[in-house]
């Protein structure tokens, strides 16, 4: 008969699954804004394609997965009460900020909850704040990396093409941009994908007391993680799309093409060396990128600003609600 911790052990993971399911439903838009945006691809075919992506990224990694998992918070502060608090934290901003239509990080969304839930727990001295501030300065260089990676990336492509008839232009990069979602699909699985994983496996270390856990997560963890996301995915949160792909500015798919890229490869660089970056930022900032190689008008900084607010909100809103919600556990129990 399972002892009184399986209770909370459960609830971490239902969290963790309903987590990631959110995550999936938002950063759909990352993956799929641009191409469903230039008509490339059906937002069907869009998100089938995205979906299958998503979930042959989570298994490529585990390095995100263990910055999260025990990388952030000090054991005086890894707690069953802790973990759910800053779960709790990030589900509920990520699904106000999906009904709005605004991509928002859920990487930062949780980063935040943990971090001041263990705070609340425990106190300041609890928080491994080198580790937190390198996914900090993280918020202000995966944006500047994915906006010039995009400008340079479109630069260099109408250098290359600059002779070549529109026509085919268009019909090259129609193909080439399917490739390049799905590697943007793929990245963030790899990224994004690996949150809940690293949520799962701590919620299994508390249960089980293995610390050896982390030197090989097991496979059930990781499917469960990559299932999950990909169900989000599945869903597909339709504002955002028209917000990422259709609102900020007009792309054509070698704009399309040059975003996805340079933003996964932002991805890529974070995701090998266990930086979890956001891929909402990148993506973002890589379609601001391009839209400005026509004429810095050709974005709507008015949308864009929005979804900027909506970055800059995500750690003061988060942070908060993991505090109050530890808080409350902690008066409760």
């Amino acid at each position: 008969m399972p002892d009184a911790s399986f209770l909370p052990y459960l609830l971490i993971i239902l969290l963790a699954i309903g987590f990631a399911f959110v995550n999936g439903t938002n950063d759909t838009a990352n993956a799929i804004a641009t191409v469903v945006g230039t008509r490339v691809l059906s937002p069907r075919k869009a998100i089938i394609m995205a979906a299958v992506a998503n979930l042959v990224g989570v298994f490529t990694g585990t390095a995100v997965a263990r910055t999260i998992g025990k990388g952030i918070l000090g054991p005086e502060s890894l707690t069953y009460e802790t973990v759910i608090a800053g779960l709790i934290a990030a589900v509920i901003w990520s699904v106000v900020a999906t009904r709005k239509g605004l991509p928002v990080s859920l990487t930062h969304c949780l980063v935040a909850g943990l971090a001041m839930a263990g705070v609340a727990m425990a106190g300041f001295g609890s928080v491994d704040w080198g580790i937190l501030l390198k996914i900090i300065a993280a918020v202000g260089i995966a944006p500047i990396m994915g906006m010039a990676g995009g400008y340079l990336l479109m630069v260099a492509l109408l250098w290359i093409f600059r002779r070549s008839v529109p026509s085919k232009t268009n019909g090259l990069f129609s193909h080439l941009q399917i490739f390049s979602a799905a590697f943007m699909a793929f990245s963030h699985g790899r990224s994004d994908g690996q949150m809940p994983m690293g949520i799962i496996a701590l919620g299994t270390v508390l249960y089980t007391g293995n610390a050896g856990l982390w030197d090989a997560i097991p496979l059930w963890i990781i499917v469960l993680s990559a299932l999950s996301i990909s169900a989000g995915t599945a869903i597909g949160g339709w504002r955002v799309i028209q917000t990422v792909g259709v609102r900020m500015t007009n792309l054509r798919p070698i704009n399309g093409f040059a975003a996805e890229t340079a933003a996964a490869t932002v991805i890529q660089i974070a995701a090998s060396i266990g930086i979890p970056v956001s891929s909402t930022h990148a993506i973002s900032s890589a379609i601001m990128g391009v839209g400005a190689t026509r004429r810095l008008s050709a974005v709507r900084w008015g949308v864009a600003g929005n979804i900027v607010g909506a970055w800059l909100l995500t750690f003061p809103i988060c942070g908060a609600l993991g505090f109050l919600v530890a808080g409350l556990f902690k008066l409760i129990f």
